[in-house]
Order: structure tokens, then sequence, then C-alpha cells
């Protein structure tokens, strides 16, 4: 595997902008390993035996936290979950004061979801533990976009030149951050697509091309990654309502027909049916979306392991069942 040479990751995973594309593809291939030990009978190799890592979930998110749990576990590693609320955090306790508390019962990584961006840098600058970011604000969410390049690799067989269309709120998405600075660096072409009130201003100086019609985004894309409306970060005035969004951006059976080639599906998730996404497209046979869930486990195994000083050999290794 080409991965075997993959350069390190260094301490933490705070980002898919600070990775270079050798690191980016060290990842994925790693991945694969990892991917066919979640298909055996029994579901776990000992590479992380003896670690403890904290699930530091400050802002819910059941899909990310349970994936990540089972990536660990998979790995033997020990677990723990911590979540803000009714912890000291809400009785006033900084993230500071938490983290140090945590690694001084000698814990080895900290998995950090918060909803203020910079977050897990904050605290990765202040622990010796490894940090990984699993979502920080409008920032980032390094995994998902490891995640969603790993499908998309699955599927089209080669991420260089594939063009992939971000469509919907990309303005309050950070999984849009991660999949524009992953896919470019990989040698893709993006484009975004959506309302100008949900397209950051400037982001072409991101290198990403922008859409205003979804039907041009379609005709122009080999996938689409169709983002969910955040709502709960929206005040009044994004869109004039959910029905008049389905109507002009809803990504429909209608609108996929006329496309000019079959389109991938992807979606993080959790999905707003009806809204950016129907039902018959998103349970149809062009969607890849069960099985991006499925690499979030093996994308995530890969990251914990590689933060780990793993090398990419012994994951084939232990996928062979040669591990010592």
């Amino acid at each position: 595997m080409n991965s075997r040479y993959a350069p390190s990751l260094g301490k933490d995973l705070l980002g898919l902008e600070q990775l270079s594309r050798e690191q980016i593809l060290g990842i994925l291939d790693t991945s694969e390993p990892f991917k066919e030990i979640s298909e055996r009978t029994i579901k776990k190799v000992p590479l992380l035996r003896g670690k403890t890592i904290v699930n530091a979930f400050f802002e819910n998110s059941t899909r990310t936290r349970i994936s990540f749990e089972f990536a660990e576990k998979r790995l033997s590693a020990d677990t723990v979950n911590f979540a803000a609320g009714g912890s000291s955090v809400s009785k006033g306790e900084t993230l500071v004061d938490t983290a140090r508390n945590l690694e001084a019962m000698r814990i080895d990584m900290v998995v950090i979801r918060h909803g203020s961006s910079g977050a897990p840098q904050f605290l990765a600058e202040r622990i010796a533990s490894n940090v990984i970011n699993a979502g920080d604000g409008g920032h980032e969410h390094p995994t998902q976009g490891l995640l969603d390049m790993l499908t998309l690799r699955d599927h089209l067989g080669r991420l260089e030149g594939i063009k992939v269309v971000i469509v919907g709120d990309v303005l309050h998405s950070r999984v849009a951050r991660s999949n524009i600075w992953g896919l470019r660096k990989v040698g893709a072409e993006v484009a975004v697509c959506g309302p100008k009130t949900l397209i950051p201003p400037a982001i072409e100086e991101l290198g990403v091309t922008v859409f205003r019609r979804i039907e041009e985004a379609i005709e122009w894309g080999d996938a689409l990654n169709v983002l969910r409306l955040q709502l709960e970060r929206m005040k009044s005035g994004f869109i004039p309502s959910l029905r008049e969004y389905n109507r002009i951006f809803g990504v429909t059976r209608e609108r996929l027909e006329r496309a000019p080639r079959d389109l991938l599906i992807l979606h993080p998730g959790p999905m707003n049916r009806g809204v950016e996404i129907d039902s018959v497209v998103a349970d149809g046979p062009h969607s890849v979306i069960l099985p991006q869930v499925t690499n979030g486990v093996a994308v995530r195994m890969a990251v914990l392991y590689l933060l780990a000083g793993g090398k990419s050999e012994s994951a084939e290794m232990a996928r062979t069942g040669m591990e010592s």
C-alpha cells in the first residue's frame, strides 16, 4: 500500500487546511484495511489496546459520537464519553480546566466537538494528549471531509480531476470547508451552489466555482454533496421558506433525470427529507449516503491509529491476521 510511506500527521488532527496532499491520501489509504476489518465476524484488532480516549462533546451529535465510539472500540481502546450538559462545564468550568483534569487522569487522546471555532486548536496547544477535531463551530469537520473523499474515491475510482458540487447551506457548514480544502488538495474540482444568502462572500478565492442555479450544477458535476439546511444556526431572512428552497434548489429525481451523466449523491446527515433532498433521491440507486456512514468508521479508525504513531503496514497486517 502506498500509505505505508505516508508522512506523519503530527500530534493532532484539527482540520484539512493544514494537511498536505500526501497526508490526506495517506489517511485514505490507511482506511482501506480498516474497512475490511469492519466486515469481519469479530470486528476488533488490538492496535490501540491500553490507550484511553475521551470523547468530549460540548455540542451534541449522536452520529459522529457513535462513529468515533465504534472506531475506538474496534481498535480495542478504552473510551470515556464526556458530555458538557450536566457537567462542571455548565457550572462555569473553563475548557482548559476540563482538559487538564482529564489529562491528570492520564488519557492519551481527546476527540472534541465544540460550538466555538478554534476550540480544538486552543485545547491542542495546552495539553500533551492528541486532539482530534470532531467539528468546531463554522470552521471544519475534518473526518467528515475525509470520509466523503473516501466514498467518492470508492465509487469513481479516483479523486484527481473529478467535479464535486457542494449544494445548500455552505455559509454555516464546517463540512463544506473541510471538503473544499481536502478535495482541492488532491486535485478535484469543486463548486458550490445555493441561495446567495447561504454562500460565503468571496468563496471563489478558495478556488471554487459558484453556481446560482441547481440545474447548472447538476449539468457540471460528477457528484453532489447535499448539505443540510442548518436551521438552528440561521436567523430570519436567509430563505423565504422551506418549500421555496426545495422548489428552487432541492435535489429531486426530476432534476437528476435531466442530468447528462449519472451523479453520485452524498449527504453528511441528518437529512431534511423533502427540503434539500427528496426521499426518492436519498434512497435511490445513485445515493452513497449509507456507504458514507460505513466509511466514517474506517476513516476514524485510521486517524486514531496514525495519530497514536501507527504505521500503515501494521494496519494491513492486522487485516490479514498477522498482527503480533
